[in-house]
Parts: structure tokens; sequence; C-alpha cells
């Protein structure tokens, strides 16, 4: 008679795969209040901004700021979520800070050095939420 061992997890992976969440969740809201802050600075047209005029992607600096601003919600709602470990949280988490990589990608002419900071910490929040392995 052959016997199966179920899958067991340690409490210390439990505990690490806890923590990247919260990590990931803590990065994602903290980082969804500056996208906010970011748009609203774009919308009322700040001189935080550099002009670019021979830019790829033209778009005037009001709609990144709306751009910013929804997606900014959007990580905040999300990361409520996933402070109670919802799964659905994860997967649209991982989506939102994909989008919001590639936001800040395309606005980095406006605002270089912080586009970059954002673009390693929307990375970091992929990383967390994609290395812990489901239930």
């Amino acid at each position: 008679m052959a016997t199966t061992a179920s899958p067991h997890r340690s409490e210390s992976s439990s505990a690490a795969a806890g923590g990247l969440v919260i990590f990931a969740a803590v990065m994602l809201f903290i980082s969804g209040v500056l996208g906010i802050f970011r748009g609203i600075m774009a919308i009322a047209d700040d001189d935080v901004f550099v002009s670019t005029p021979n830019y790829v992607f033209k778009f005037d600096l009001t709609s990144w700021g709306w751009i910013h601003l929804i997606l900014g919600v959007v990580a905040v709602l999300v990361s409520i979520g996933l402070f109670s470990a919802a799964v659905w949280a994860r997967v649209i988490g991982v989506g939102i800070a994909g989008l919001l990589l590639i936001v800040s990608f395309l606005s980095i002419p406006y605002y270089p050095l912080w586009s970059i900071t954002l673009i390693a910490l929307y990375a970091l929040v992929i990383w967390a939420l994609c290395v812990v392995k489901r239930d």
C-alpha cells in the first residue's frame, strides 16, 4: 500500500510568504499615494516637470496627470485588498504594478529620477507578489 505525503509548509516559509505580501501591499499603497500626488501635480501644471518637445509618446502633462491619478487610486484600493491576503488582489496587484511600471517608463522625460525610482519600486512589488506560492 502506497502512502502519499501531502505537501507540508513550514511555519517559517508561511511567515516569509506573508511578509512578502505585506511588503508588496505597503509598497503598492505608498507608491499609489505618491502616484496620486504626482497626478495632482501634473493636472495642476506644476513647474516641477520637465518640458520635452521631441518625445516619441506625445501626451500633454494633464493627460499624464489623469493617468497617474487613476492608476494611483486603483493601486491604493488593490493594496487594501492585499492586506486581507485576497488572491484576486495579488493577481490584480501584479497587473496594476505592471501598468504603473510602463506608465513610469513612458513618463521618464517629464520627471526622470522619480520615474526610474518608481520603476524599481514597482518591479519589487511584482517580484514580491509573484514569488509567494498559493496556499
